[in-house]
């Protein structure tokens, strides 16, 4: 048992290194996202809240219905509920009613109430998208910069194992005293040089995918990975326009669409305002009966039953309320709504402008971000011809060790830089993509 309980717990801890090693996609890492998020979830209940608050201005178009019982025991001198005369013996009395009441008339604020919670629920909708819409954008970036940051290291490891190589074939010439010691250190410091630039890469993949597990809102797995995208969208040009894509965000983008809920949701809070300057017309309706255990009829007590019957009382008719003077309280909380609903209308323009402004940089930024990656490929081509160039010079030894590392160090400079600029040029696109509802994986 203890043999077979060991290898269990071996098998469970293999399968969840293996399962750790598994390369996340990007759609896996924003579901993991939109699942932990706080924000996300506080935007949920939020929207859950408006959706209450609408669902109970729908309910309060219909009556209302109240009941009331109650049960006194009297001592001393009292008066007799059921006679209205004075007693001194102890009893004990009862009564029972049960009433309802709905308004008909109250200038349609209930009607416009409605209405208003509705917009108010729907906007909450659109502000629980933006927010997971922000939050995708957020991983995108963060997953980026985990591939950007492995590529990264890769590439410095490599440049270390080149710049060993030389080293080691440096350290054999110059025991045979074919080079000048200072060619062996200078290649020495360049290794250095190099091991430092892993140094700098590892600590930027680790910060990398801290920041992914943070918006994913999981533990910190060193052993995190992501799966590579597909080469072709490094290769994609982007033809849409920035007037384009602004036109298909304005009928698409939550954050659009909550701002105009907001407007409609004000409009409505206007008119219940105003609708409290009318009267309210109520139509009520009551009934009740009672209960002593002194009641006589003829020097006989009369039971319970027979004087719930015959105390049995209905009531029912119209009320109507008028508002004449109240401090001019309601006439103010028509001015308040009017100018809560001029600023939604400015919030709406200042959102439709910053809109235009972001998506006309971001679309400046990728065509920025594609020219950047465009020249930095054929730079990387140019210095790879150099660095074959000096590499074979060097090798010859009719080159020197100046040559070689200023040649080395262009072409590793212009690999990090193809780098960065390929995962920038991605990250541009998937923003653009974002602006117009495309799908983002």
């Amino acid at each position: 048992m203890k043999h077979k309980l060991i290898f269990a717990v071996a098998v469970m801890l293999a399968c969840k290194g293996l399962q750790a090693q598994t390369p996340m996609s990007l759609r896996n890492c924003v579901e993991t996202a939109l699942n932990n998020n706080f924000d996300v979830q506080q935007r949920a209940l939020q929207a859950q809240s408006d959706e209450a608050n609408w669902k109970q201005s729908k309910l309060n178009r219909f009556p209302d219905l109240n009941a009331n019982l109650g049960h006194d025991f009297n001592q001393g001198r009292n008066i007799d509920p059921f006679t209205n005369q004075p007693v001194t013996q102890s009893f004990n009395s009862a009564s029972y009613g049960i009433g309802s009441n709905v308004v008909l008339f109250n200038g349609f604020s209930i009607h416009n109430n409605i209405k208003q919670n509705a917009y108010t629920f729907k906007a909450a909708q659109m502000d629980l998208q933006q927010e997971k819409d922000n939050l995708t954008i957020n991983v995108i970036l963060a997953y980026l910069n985990v591939l950007s940051s492995s590529d990264q290291l890769t590439q410095a490891q490599n440049q270390v194992q080149l710049t060993l190589k030389q080293v080691e074939r440096l350290q054999v010439l110059d025991e045979q005293g074919a080079i000048k010691p200072s060619d062996l250190t200078d290649l020495k410091g360049q290794y250095a040089n190099d091991q430092l630039s892993i140094i700098a890469a590892q600590n930027a993949l680790v910060t990398a995918k801290v920041t992914l597990s943070k918006l994913m809102n999981v533990m910190y797995n060193k052993n995190l990975t992501v799966e590579q995208l597909d080469p072709v969208l490094f290769a994609d040009v982007y033809s849409t326009t920035a007037d384009s894509i602004y036109e298909v965000a304005l009928k698409n983008l939550a954050l659009v669409k909550a701002a105009d809920y907001r407007i409609k949701s004000a409009s409505q809070a206007v008119k219940v305002a105003r609708g409290q300057l009318y009267p309210t017309l109520s139509f009520g309706a009551n009934a009740s009966t009672r209960y002593s255990s002194v009641a006589m009829l003829n020097n006989n007590k009369i039971n319970y039953t027979d004087q719930l019957n015959n105390n049995l009382y209905y009531s029912y008719g119209l009320s109507m309320r008028v508002p004449i003077f109240n401090a001019l309280q309601q006439r103010n909380r028509v001015k308040q709504a009017r100018i809560q609903l001029k600023t939604r209308e400015l919030a709406s323009v200042n959102i439709t402008t910053q809109l235009n402004q972001d998506i006309n940089q971001a679309y400046e930024n990728m065509s920025a971000a594609s020219d950047r990656y465009k020249t930095t490929l054929e730079q990387v081509k140019a210095y790879e011809e150099s660095f074959k160039a000096a590499n074979a010079r060097f090798q010859e030894g009719v080159g020197t060790p100046i040559d070689y590392l200023t040649a080395k160090n262009n072409l590793d400079r212009s690999n990090i830089n193809l780098i960065i600029a390929r995962y920038d040029y991605v990250l541009r696109s998937k923003i653009l993509d974002y602006y117009q509802g495309n799908a983002l994986w």
